[in-house]
Formats: C-alpha cells, structure tokens, sequence
C-alpha cells in the first residue's frame, strides 16, 4: 500500500515536470513564431534584423567584431550566436538611420544598450567601465 502510494507521487510529480517542460519550450516556440510574423510593412522583426546586418556588412572591420563578441562573451554559449544577431541588427539600423562611412564604437554600444533587455545593463556597464570607456554618452539610453 504504501509503495503504491509513492509509485503515485512519482507518476504525478513525472507529469507535472513533463507538462511544465512543455509549456516551457512551447513559450519559446511561440515568441519565435511572433518574430516572424509579417508587420505592416510586409516584414517580420526577424526579416528586417537580415536587411540592417547584410546592408551594414562592409562596414564591420576585425576590431569591431571583437568588441562585440567581448560584450556577447557573458551570454550562455547556446543563445549567443542568436543574442549576437539581435544585437548586430540594431547596430545595422544605427548605422544605416546615421548613414554611417565606417561603424565607430559609438554605434555597436549604442546598438548593444537598445537591443538588451534593461536586467543585462548592469553588466555591460561593468564590462564597460574595464574597458575604461566613458559611460557619459549613453546614460539617457540605460
């Protein structure tokens, strides 16, 4: 009687994690699927984040790539190289509202600040501060 009523316990607890797992995963689907969706304009969020990276390409020099993956390196390896795509981005469409020759630093901060959610500020104010770079300019966008 008594192992039969802990057999109880494990299926259902076995249930409950399954469902919460599920709903989990199925969240992220979802926000994924949102993203693609076409606006009003014809393109989704993910088709447009495409356009800002391959018409700013050119302008991203070895030095600047650097400098993003350093501020990217603190996001888990598995999401990176999609935090990494956002980021690079919002950087494109910086640029490309700027009409910019060359992508300076200015830009790839400015970018990282408005393609972060506002929990991940407190980091890359401290990443930016070792690198000894002057936080003055872009206190209106934290």
């Amino acid at each position: 009687m008594v192992e039969s009523l802990w057999l109880q316990w494990g299926y259902t607890l076995f249930w409950v994690a399954l469902f919460g797992v599920m709903c989990i995963g199925g969240y992220f689907m979802f926000r994924k699927f949102l993203k693609r969706l076409p606006k009003q304009d014809g393109r989704s969020e993910l088709d447009w984040q495409e356009h800002y990276i391959n018409e700013t390409l050119h302008l991203w020099t070895e030095e600047k790539k650097a400098l993003l993956r350093d501020l990217v390196a603190p996001v888990p390896e598995l999401f990176r190289d999609i935090a990494k795509h956002k980021i690079a981005g919002k950087i494109g469409e910086i640029a490309l509202a700027e009409k910019a020759e060359e992508l300076k630093e200015e830009h790839i901060i400015r970018g990282y600040i408005l393609a972060t959610p506002k929990r991940d500020h407190k980091w890359l104010k401290e990443t930016l501060q070792k690198k000894q770079i002057d936080l003055q300019p872009y206190q209106h966008l934290f």
